[in-house]
């Protein structure tokens, strides 16, 4: 039994899936259900109850997940010792980013880290912004970049790396440009917004209640790339992100109708209690230099769009 085994059974449990857990451990669900049934093996012991609802951890296996904590919690402690003692930083970390979490930071960093600190292991996972939140607070992240989503953040630190402003836009010619939108003419052109966990999806939903409207036709993309891609090849309108200082920069072939939320904060958090753990302290370093935050929004923009074709 070894110490990623540990990583899996504490995550199952966790998640009470093994889908999930798969995701998150970036194994197949295969790998994931051969270290449970290893470990079941080894020990002799029934760990899960597997149920129409998921994986339910057994009486057993509860009391040896505050066991398998503990482990983890010595393992990653030993590894900053060694570092310590070497004279080098090492450990692991994971960081989750929502999509359009000023990816060019995010991929700043990460270089800097892999040039600065070689021996520290970093996983980045891709989720929404409350996932990364959530992922945060119990755990299975060490850390992350998300767009703010109005939740407390009480017993964390955050660092504020970027902001926005959203807007309503449309193709060039589909929807006349006035100093009034005439909101129920809009109920009649196809609308392209994310699901209603994500930024731009409780702002769309928030500015549809206000103004009364149900659109006739929604087409649901997660990625505001992409969503800028098909409002300006004339899809239809939605939400885009634009420059807080100057919004009509670089919008190509889009028109800014109107705007819906004056300003939204792109985040990197911890729990504060981790404000002296070594690693995070090295990133919290790396952001705080100019090279990894003075993206342009236009650079920051780009760039994820970039890593998001790739």
């Amino acid at each position: 039994m070894d110490i990623h085994q540990l990583k899996t059974f504490v995550t199952v449990a966790r998640e009470g899936s093994i889908t999930k857990a798969s995701e998150l451990l970036f194994r197949s669900q295969p790998a994931v259900s051969a270290h449970i049934k290893n470990m079941e093996e080894t020990l002799g012991l029934t760990l899960f109850q597997r149920t129409p609802r998921g994986m339910a951890v057994t009486p057993d296996g509860q009391r040896l997940l505050t066991e398998a904590h503990q482990l983890l919690d010595r393992h990653q402690k030993f590894l900053e010792e060694a570092s310590r003692l070497r004279g080098s930083l090492a450990g692991n970390l994971t960081l989750g980013a929502g999509r359009n979490s000023s990816t060019g930071v995010v991929s700043n960093l990460l270089a800097a880290m892999s040039q600065e600190f070689p021996e520290v292991e970093v996983e980045l996972q891709h989720r929404p912004s409350v996932r990364v939140l959530e992922g945060i607070r119990n755990g299975s992240l060490d850390a992350g970049f998300y767009t703010e989503t109005g939740e407390d953040d009480a017993g964390l630190s955050t660092l504020e790396i970027s902001n926005f402003c959203v807007y309503l836009a449309a193709p060039a010619d589909m929807v006349p440009v006035a100093a009034e939108v005439n909101w129920k003419a809009l109920e009649n052109v196809p609308w392209i917004y994310p699901s209603g966990n994500s930024c731009c999806g409780r702002v769309a939903r928030d500015l549809l209640d206000t103004h009364g409207i149900r659109p006739k036709r929604v087409i649901n993309v997660d990625d505001e790339g992409v969503t800028r891609a098909l409002i300006a090849s004339g899809v239809g309108i939605g939400l885009v992100h634009a420059n807080s200082t100057n919004p009509q920069e670089n919008q190509g072939d889009i028109v800014l109708l109107s705007q819906v939320q004056k300003s939204a904060r792109v985040l990197f958090a911890h729990l504060s209690c981790r404000i002296e753990d070594p690693v995070i302290a090295a990133v919290r370093s790396i952001l705080a230099t100019d090279n990894c935050t003075s993206l342009s929004f236009e650079d920051d923009r780009t760039l994820g769009a970039a890593l998001i074709a790739s």
